[in-house]
């Protein structure tokens, strides 16, 4: 009965938005894991559910993430389609000692200066959730460009993700994120083998 009643109640708790969030959230993912350019549209739709979602849950940080996620996917959209004439598909690429380097410092700074002003907020969470909304900014960015690495740091901050969401009782998306640790991890499996077959072919193209 203690279960019946679990179950009750997290249902009383769902709301349509966060149900239509986790539907498109897992299909964009699993598309994009898969290298499908059709993941943009349900991305787009995805952050769109998720702004009103975490408007109602105090999770300022979040929100505005998913204005820069909307603006982000139009743009990867529009990246991946821009093919070079020759590839049925933009090449995966890999990241660069700079580009680590950068990102580390703009990570620390977005979250420094962020959590600084959300703390005087009814924000939950302050700084972490200004840390993990700047390693999505940063993921968000490398996935727009096909780096390889970004699936890493996606399994990074789900991982993180999956505790904040079920703290503030958001249990469905909670389970998207640990969803989203495992498609990421396939997606990384599944693009450094892209990136091996592309380095081959070009090594041919090279040779010829």
């Amino acid at each position: 009965m203690q279960i019946i009643h679990a179950l009750h109640d997290w249902w009383q708790q769902l709301t349509w938005l966060e149900a239509c969030g986790f539907i498109t959230g897992i299909l964009c993912v699993l598309l994009a894991a898969l290298n499908n350019i059709w993941n943009w549209p349900f991305a787009i739709l995805s952050v769109t559910f998720y702004f009103f979602v975490f408007r109602d849950k105090h999770l300022f940080a979040d929100m505005g993430l998913q204005v820069y996620f909307l603006a982000m996917n139009i743009y990867g959209w529009w990246y991946w389609g821009r093919r070079p004439s020759a590839e049925k598909k933009i090449p995966v690429a890999r990241i660069t000692k700079k580009e680590v380097a950068l990102s580390a410092a703009a990570i620390v700074v977005f979250t420094v200066i962020l959590g600084s002003v959300l703390k005087y907020t009814t924000a939950s969470f302050p700084y972490l959730d200004s840390f993990c909304t700047a390693c999505s900014l940063v993921a968000q960015v490398f996935l727009a460009r096909k780096v390889l690495e970004n699936w890493l740091i996606w399994v990074f901050v789900d991982i993180v993700y999956v505790g904040v969401y079920l703290f503030k009782d958001l249990h469905l998306t909670a389970l998207m994120y640990a969803v989203y640790v495992g498609i990421a991890l396939m997606g990384y499996i599944d693009w450094k083998k892209d990136w091996k077959l592309e380095a081959v072919g070009r090594n041919q193209d090279t040779r010829n």
